[in-house]
């Protein structure tokens, strides 16, 4: 098991989230892999044990964390009621935020199954869309303030 001490992500004061975006997953291996390559980086793990697997990635701030990491996530008391091929991800977008998008998507283009290419969108950011190994969709864009509305992206 690997364990790293929390600590301080950025000089600035951080803006308050008390969520934490848990995927369930069959495999901790492939979500190590994938997300390495983005740049994500294992700051712990606990194996995969029955339904005691957990793993919790960061890149730049973001946290992302995994469960279970074996066969017993299609157990999970509510994702057992759907068939095992359903995407993980249907019907949600995670926003992954990077300082800088186009250097980013370079590095990425070919790598990962971006299904939408960067574009500037109509809110004025730049972004792209990719999914990972078990159907998660996600959008890579520009680091902005979320909380500010005069800036509000849509």
């Amino acid at each position: 098991m690997y364990y790293d001490p929390p600590r301080v992500l950025t000089d600035e004061k951080p803006t308050k989230n008390y969520l934490h975006i848990e995927l369930h997953v069959p495999d901790f291996e492939q979500v190590k892999s994938y997300y390495g390559s983005l740049g994500f980086r294992v700051v712990w793990e606990r194996t995969p044990d029955n339904e005691k697997g957990y793993l919790v990635l960061e890149m730049d701030g973001t946290v992302l964390c995994f469960y279970c990491g074996n066969d017993e996530v299609y157990n999970q008391s509510y994702f057992k009621r759907f068939p095992r091929n359903t995407p993980r991800g249907y019907g949600v977008e995670l926003v992954i935020m990077v300082d800088d998008i186009v250097e980013f998507y370079e590095q990425l283009k070919d790598k990962v199954y971006v299904v939408e290419p960067l574009i500037r969108q109509p809110w004025g950011l730049y972004d792209f869309r990719a999914t990972d190994p078990f159907g998660y969709y996600l959008r890579f864009t520009s680091k902005h303030d979320i909380l500010d509305k005069d800036n509000a992206v849509g």
